[in-house]
């Protein structure tokens, strides 16, 4: 007898996209702690997702604020173009625990909706080749899919190509 499907317990990033009234899907896949590919990586894999099509969260520092990027997860995001993007003159990552504490969620299901604090946020421009990008739901195992365009209009974003690709060999 298999496991029923439980719906997604609403997080502040389903409650944004509720109270915005966007079409969204919920994607949970089963987390584990032992995948050395990376949380996104993990999420594309699970949910049968082309990678470049499931988005992860940074949080960055340019000194001045704190800045969202929103990446494909075969990439990683240059933190010169989002300095450039927001109009900074450097950016460093932000660390994990100023992360998790501004957006409210964890290393690893970090969303770029409902966070504890607003920040600017910018979307990798790649985003708007799809219809449905996935993004963080605010936990571990749990994706949201959501049109680029709702997205950027949610979280008053822009885009800007801050990701770069990682090499395959």
């Amino acid at each position: 007898m298999g496991k029923k499907k439980q719906k997604a317990a609403a997080t502040p990033a389903i409650k944004q996209l509720e109270d915005a009234k966007v079409t969204f899907t919920t994607h949970e896949y089963e987390h584990s702690n032992d995948d050395a590919d990376g949380y996104g990586l993990e999420a594309a894999r699970k949910l049968g997702y082309d990678e470049r099509q499931v988005f992860k969260t940074l949080m960055a520092d340019t000194g001045d604020e704190r800045v969202i990027g929103i990446v494909p997860v075969n990439g990683h995001m240059s933190l010169k173009e989002l300095a450039h993007a927001v109009g900074a003159k450097k950016a460093e990552m932000a660390d994990p625990k100023v992360a998790m504490r501004e957006s409210g969620y964890v290393v690893g299901g970090i969303s770029p909706l409902g966070q504890k604090t607003q920040h600017r946020t910018v979307l990798d421009e790649s985003a708007l080749e799809f219809d449905e990008i996935l993004v963080s739901g605010g936990k571990r195992g749990l994706s949201l899919g959501v049109n680029p365009h709702d997205l950027l209009a949610v979280l008053d974003a822009t885009t800007a190509p801050i990701a770069t690709q990682k090499k395959s060999y």
